[in-house]
């Protein structure tokens, strides 16, 4: 069985090391697979779920704030600024926030940073999906 170490890090501490089968992450232009043996490659991550399946088939859900991907024919590491395992995202708080920032978005009296209050929904429009996704799976 063919495997590539990763590592999944985030600017508070690693997340995630070991080897794996695959890894699917959220580049910025798609989704990507990445196998053993993959050619190398650097690229933008969004906001979303990277998904680690381990030897023996067993997945492994995290969500990324975006960051970078790196990939080596042997390493793939993620670096991204929030990292977490998805089954440990709490919906309510998520759901809470997206409430949140939708309403700031509305208030149009000037104070506040659109670019930052949309790159904010977008990201907790993702946090929903991993949960979503981690309850289909039966996580």
């Amino acid at each position: 069985m063919h495997t590539i170490h990763v590592d999944i890090v985030s600017a508070e501490r690693e997340i995630f090391s070991g080897d794996a089968e695959a890894v699917f992450a959220p580049a910025i232009l798609g989704e990507v697979g990445i196998l053993p043996g993959h050619a190398a490659m650097l690229t933008r991550l969004g906001p979303g779920e990277v998904r680690v399946t381990l030897p023996g088939g067993e997945h492994q859900a995290f969500f990324v704030s975006g960051g970078m991907l790196e990939v080596q024919p042997k390493v793939v590491t993620v670096l991204s600024d929030t990292a977490v395992r998805a089954h440990d995202l709490d919906e309510a708080a998520v759901l809470k926030a997206k409430q949140a920032a939708e309403e700031t978005l509305k208030d149009r009296s000037g104070k506040v940073d659109l670019a930052k209050a949309q790159a904010e929904l977008a990201e907790l429009a993702a946090q929903l999906q991993t949960i979503q996704r981690l309850r289909r799976r039966g996580g």
